[in-house]
C-alpha cells in the first residue's frame, strides 16, 4: 500500500495526481453543499428512525435539510427498480439487458430519469413528514425542485469524477457522505460515554472499547469483502502442465451481493414507516409502528429475514450459474471432475449457495449491529456501531484503491517500455 502511494508522487505520475486532486475537489464541493440549508427549512433535531441510513449516505444532509439532502439515494432506488424489472417482468427491459453496451447506455439513462422522478416525489413529501403541512402546496413544490436539482447536480458530479478523477463517482459520493458523518458520531459517542459516567475511568474505557470494536468490525468487513472461493478451471486446449494451466480459477466472493440486500431491505422497511408519518389514521400508525418498525422485535426479525432473502436473490441475479456454465462450455473450459453442462451448473449453484449462506449471515449481523447496540446501551441511534455504512465505505475504499493500484502499475509498465 505504502509503495503505491509513494509511486503516485513520482514525477511521471503527474496526471494521476491531478485526477486525485480533482476527485478531492469535487468531494469538497459535495461537503460544502451539505452545509447549505434549503431556504425556508430548518435543521431536523428529532430522531428520524429508518431514515438515519439515508442521512448517513447524504453526509448528514437530510438532518441539515441541505440542498443535497436526498443525496444520490433516489438514483440507487431507481437502479434497484430497473434491475428487478429486467428479471423478465417487462420484456423491454429484458431486451435492453441483452443488447450489450447500447442497452447499458439506455438503462443508465432510464435510471437517471426515474431517479430524478423519485427525487421530486421525495422532495415534495419529506418537508410534510418532518415539519407538517403548514405551508401552501407551492412552497413544497419549490422545495422539491431544489432537492431534485441537488440530486441531479450530484449525479453530474459523480460523472465528472468517473471521467476525470479516480474511482466510481456515485460510489465515492456515498462514501464521502458516510465519512463526513463519522467525526460527529465519535464526538457524540465521547460526550455520551465519558462526561456522563460516574467514574471517568470507566467512561474512558467504554469509549476506548467502542473505538476498538469499531475498528475490529472494519477489519472483519475487509476480510469478508476480500474472501473468495476459487473453483479451478481447466481448458481443453491447454494441458494441465502448460504455463498458467494451474492458475485459472472461477472466483466466487463470499459477499457477492455487496450492500445491495441491506439497501433494498431498508427501502422496503422504510415504506411503512413513511406511510405512518403521512397518514392520519391512528390505528394504522399503531399497527405499522408495532409490527413493521425495525425498532420492534417483529419488525427487526422481518428486516433481518429480508436481508438474508435478498442476499440470495441478488447474488444469483448477478452471478447466474446457468450462464457461467454455458460460457465455460463455449470457451472449452470445464471444472476438473465435473461434467460440462447441467452438472457444472448444479455444482456452481451448490458452491454459490453455500458461500452465500455465510455471506448472508455476515451481512445480517452487520445490519443488525446498530439496532442491537442502541437497544443494549441506550445510546442515541446516531451512534452507529457497524451497519450498512461500514459495508459501503469499506467496499468503495477497496475498489478505489485497486483502481489506483492498477493505474500506477499500468503507468510504470508504460514508462519502462
Amino acid at each position: 500500500m505504502f509503495a503505491t502511494f509513494k509511486q503516485i508522487f513520482r514525477s511521471s505520475n503527474k496526471d494521476l495526481r491531478i485526477r486525485i486532486l480533482f476527485t478531492l475537489g469535487v468531494l469538497f464541493i459535495f461537503a460544502l453543499g451539505n452545509s447549505i440549508t434549503v431556504p425556508g427549512m430548518n435543521v431536523i433535531n428529532d430522531d428520524i428512525g429508518f431514515l438515519e441510513l439515508f442521512n448517513a449516505m447524504s453526509g448528514g444532509g437530510l438532518k441539515q435539510f441541505s440542498i443535497f439532502a436526498l443525496g444520490v439515494m433516489p438514483y440507487i432506488t431507481a437502479s434497484i427498480i430497473i434491475q428487478i424489472l429486467q428479471m423478465d417482468i417487462i420484456p423491454y427491459f429484458s431486451e435492453l439487458k441483452e443488447m450489450g453496451e447500447e442497452g447499458r447506455r439506455k438503462i443508465a439513462k432510464i435510471n437517471r430519469y426515474v431517479g430524478l422522478a423519485i427525487a421530486f416525489v421525495q422532495g415534495f413529501f419529506y418537508p410534510m413528514m418532518f415539519f407538517g403541512k403548514t405551508e401552501e402546496p407551492i412552497f413544497y413544490f419549490k422545495v422539491a425542485i431544489i432537492l431534485t436539482a441537488g440530486t441531479a447536480f450530484l449525479l453530474w458530479l459523480g460523472d465528472q469524477i468517473t471521467e476525470k478523477g479516480i474511482g466510481n463517482g456515485v460510489s465515492l459520493l456515498i462514501m464521502a457522505g458516510i465519512v463526513n458523518t463519522l467525526p460527529n458520531m465519535f464526538v457524540s459517542a465521547f460526550t455520551s460515554l465519558v462526561p456522563d459516567a460516574s467514574n471517568h475511568l470507566i467512561g474512558w474505557l467504554s469509549f476506548g472499547a467502542f473505538v476498538l470494536l469499531y475498528l475490529a468490525i472494519i477489519v472483519g468487513v475487509i476480510f469478508v469483502q476480500e474472501a473468495e472461493r476459487r473453483i479451478p478451471i481447466q481448458y481443453s486446449n491447454r494441458s494441465a502442465g502448460s504455463y498458467g494451466g494451474q492458475q485459472t480459477f472461477l472466483p466466487l466472493r463470499l459477499n457477492s451481493a455487496g450492500v445491495m440486500p441491506v439497501i433494498i431491505a431498508s427501502v422496503i422497511m422504510g415504506i411503512p414507516s413513511m406511510i405512518a408519518l403521512v397518514v392520519k389514521n391512528d390505528s394504522v400508525k399503531v399497527f405499522l409502528n408495532t409490527y413493521l418498525s425495525t425498532n420492534t422485535t417483529v419488525g427487526f426479525i422481518i428486516y433481518i429475514i429480508l436481508v438474508i432473502v435478498f442476499t440470495y436473490i441478488y447474488t444469483f441475479l448477478t452471478i447466474n450459474p446457468d450462464e457461467l456454465s454455458k460460457n465455460l462450455n463455449k470457451n472449452g473450459g470445464y471444472i476438473p471432475g465435473i461434467r460440462p453442462g447441467s452438472e457444472t451448473k448444479k455444482y456452481i449453484s451448490m458452491v454459490l449457495g453455500r458461500i452465500t449462506f455465510m455471506g448472508a449471515i455476515f451481512i445480517a449481523i452487520i445490519a443488525a449491529l446498530p439496532t442491537l447496540f442502541t437497544s443494549l446501551t441506550g445510546l442515541s441511534n446516531t451512534i452507529r456501531l457497524g451497519g450498512t455504512s461500514i459495508l459501503i465505505a469499506v467496499g468503495v475504499v477497496l475498489e478505489t484503491y485497486k483502481q489506483l493500484e492498477s493505474s500506477v502499475a499500468s503507468r510504470n509498465y508504460n514508462n519502462r517500455r
